[in-house]
This record gives C-alpha cells, sequence and structure tokens, in this order.
C-alpha cells in the first residue's frame, strides 16, 4: 500500500478583528515518507558543531537570517509538494467564525477535500495527516484535533486515513511545513510594506502545487 504523510501548519490566527492578521493561510507539505525530518535533524545537528545556536527546533519566525538560510539551502533540494489555502479573514461570513474551532475546521475542510478529490486519487493508498496542534490549553487542543477528525473522515477517499496531533516541535517535518507557510506568510500579509517580501518563497516557489485565495473574487467585508 502507498504511504502519503501531510504534514499541516497556519500563519495567522482563527480570530477576527481588524488590529489581527489579515489572512489565515493553511499550507500543508506531502511526502511519501519521512526522510525530509532526517535531513533537517542532519542539519540541527550540524550546526551544533559549527557552534551556531539554533531555536530548539527550526522555527523560521524565531531562527536568525543565516541560520533560516541553511534550513533553505536543505530544504530546496528536497522533494515535496506544497498546497496552501488563503482567507482573507475579513471576507469570512458570520456563520463560519462562530467559533475558533469551527472556522479551523471550515479551513481544513475545504483544503483536504482539494487534496482528496484533486491530488490524492490513486488506489491502495493510505494518509496520515498532521496538523501543528494549536495552543497549550487542553480544551482548545481537543477541539481544534476534533474538527480535523471530522473533516478527514468527511472527505478523505483514500482507503485508510488517520490524523496525528503533535506539537510542532516535536517532529523535524512539521519543522519543515512551518518554513513553508512562513514563506508564504512573508508574500500575503505584508502590513506597512509596499511590496512582499519575496525572498524566502522564490526558493520553495517550484514546489507549490496550489496556492488558493478562496476569496479572491468577493468583495463583502464583514468587518
Amino acid at each position: 500500500m502507498t504511504e502519503r504523510y501531510i504534514f499541516g501548519d497556519e500563519a495567522g490566527t482563527p480570530r477576527f478583528h481588524l488590529k489581527d492578521s489579515r489572512y489565515f493561510i493553511l499550507t500543508t507539505v506531502t511526502r511519501p515518507d519521512c526522510s525530509a525530518g532526517d535531513a533537517l535533524l542532519t542539519l540541527r545537528r550540524q550546526l551544533a558543531w559549527e557552534g551556531i545556536d539554533t531555536h530548539h527546533s527550526f522555527h523560521a519566525t524565531e531562527e536568525l537570517q543565516p541560520v533560516r538560510d541553511r534550513v533553505f539551502d536543505v530544504i530546496t533540494a528536497l522533494d515535496f509538494f506544497i498546497d496552501a489555502t488563503v482567507f482573507e479573514k475579513r471576507k469570512v461570513v458570520p456563520r463560519n467564525r462562530t467559533s475558533e474551532a469551527y472556522f479551523y475546521q471550515f479551513a481544513w475542510f475545504y483544503h483536504l477535500k482539494f487534496l482528496c478529490e484533486y491530488k490524492l486519487t490513486q488506489p491502495n493508498l493510505r494518509l496520515l495527516v498532521v496538523p501543528a496542534t494549536l495552543g497549550e490549553r487542553k480544551r482548545r487542543r481537543e477541539a481544534f484535533a476534533n474538527a480535523v477528525r471530522n473533516v478527514v473522515a468527511q472527505v478523505a477517499t483514500v482507503d485508510d486515513a488517520q490524523c496525528a496531533f503533535w506539537m510542532g516541535r516535536s517532529d523535524p517535518c512539521l519543522w519543515l511545513a512551518d518554513y513553508c507557510c512562513w514563506a508564504l506568510q512573508r508574500k500575503w500579509e505584508h502590513p506597512g510594506q509596499p511590496q512582499p517580501d519575496l525572498r524566502s518563497y522564490n526558493l520553495i516557489k517550484s514546489k507549490v502545487r496550489s496556492e488558493y485565495d478562496i476569496f479572491e473574487k468577493g468583495t463583502m467585508l464583514y468587518y
């Protein structure tokens, strides 16, 4: 049976306020195995040998640019697909944001529905979906986990689909998703700047299989 691993991360928050992020960007990376994580662990050890301090996990927003450069050097040599669904939060109708967990489920539904209908169609396929866990509070974590479980149960068309919910720092394949999501966020979210920051995005652009602004044609703003 063929295996596919989907590791996910999000940029922006599932909160709706003018002072908050404009976009919620759900990003997943798809791999046939977890060797990408081995490559990133090898880099972390190499940087330690060189006396270079890093975050305890590779976390793009918290690393210095020289470390980011080394991580992207490794990432660009890997074979994987990036899929991103972009939600401009002001265009989300109120009924789809009655709670953070409900919006989170809404976002994952449209993201995974597209993947399962158009990108994961081969027979004898089993799928492991691993979102980076949001938040430290147990009740909040459980609400988000149940949201993804419900979506996978609704849309997965493969022979076997399972979910796992791990903290982003705990698995190096989630570090890969974090870096890709961060690069996408730098493209889309640039408050106060006339132009997006495409430096990191251009490094991974060839691996972007889909990048869908779900409300691109919408004009109604709800706040």
